[in-house]
């Protein structure tokens, strides 16, 4: 299993789930990821921990149903101070959507839009250190954020990341990279051939052993295929829906780890 030693602030560091029906998306992603559940407190709204092999892989929790966001997975970067996160978002054209906040001993959070309308997260560690596994199946893969004022969200996340991006030859996509590192989120472009109904979003990607097989076990237990599997250099990915309308992607990846 690929443990997840340290991150550097501006890295991808969780993903969580915000579902109507707790107990219904336990099932549903036990049964695509062999995750087990450690069920929060009351006091903590039963926010779940999503275990693969006893490691913290991703986060779930109850939904209200007068919530102003929607069901759907969020992504999360590592701060170093949500403070000053927050500032550094406003600074460079995006909106504070909720406030900087301390969720008790586990960390700092903060949830922010960026000047193109994608929504996404900081994490300032406390007890919780993010995501212990990450690279094999059933834990996270990639993320990437779905834009159509592309240039826009690159200038924006080289700012508040502190990262570099490098475009792919020959596509609208740029990888968002720490100096001297690997790249470790991405930026799309989205096209004519996306439909205008579906908004700028960062998309969580979870690795899988077999993307058409996992397919199967997503509509097998009420789940969707949007999109694919389809072939890229770097796997085989499917975009799917969970029974509640949560939009992820899986890969199989072509390097796993």
């Amino acid at each position: 299993m690929a443990k997840v030693e340290t991150r550097v602030a501006g890295e991808p560091a969780w993903f969580d789930l915000m579902t109507p029906d707790l107990e219904g998306a336990q099932k549903f992603y036990g049964a695509l990821f062999g995750w087990t559940f450690d069920v929060g407190a009351p006091e903590m709204g039963y926010y779940t921990m999503c275990k693969l092999g006893g490691a913290n892989a991703a986060g779930m929790g109850k939904r209200p149903p007068d919530a102003p966001y929607p069901t759907a997975w969020s992504v999360y970067f590592k701060s170093d101070d949500v403070n000053a996160s927050a500032e550094a978002v406003r600074a460079n054209g995006g909106q504070v959507m909720m406030p900087p906040m301390q969720v008790a001993d586990k960390g700092h959070m903060l949830v922010c839009m960026d000047p193109t309308g994608a929504t996404f997260g900081f994490w300032q560690y406390g007890t919780h250190t993010g995501a212990e596994v990450a690279g094999e199946p059933g834990a996270m893969a990639w993320t990437e954020v779905g834009t159509r004022d592309a240039e826009k969200a690159r200038v924006f996340y080289t700012k508040v990341l502190d990262a570099e991006i490098p475009k792919m030859e020959g596509m609208d996509y740029w990888m968002l990279q720490k100096k001297g590192s690997t790249p470790m989120a991405g930026v799309m472009h989205m096209g004519k051939e996306f439909p205008p109904e579906i908004p700028p979003h960062w998309m969580a990607y979870f690795a899988v052993p077999d993307a058409d097989a996992s397919c199967k076990v997503v509509t097998e237990n009420g789940g969707q295929v949007k999109h694919g599997p389809f072939d890229t250099p770097y796997g085989r990915i499917a975009v799917v829906a969970d029974p509640y309308g949560a939009v992820f992607s899986i890969i199989k990846l072509a390097m796993p780890g």
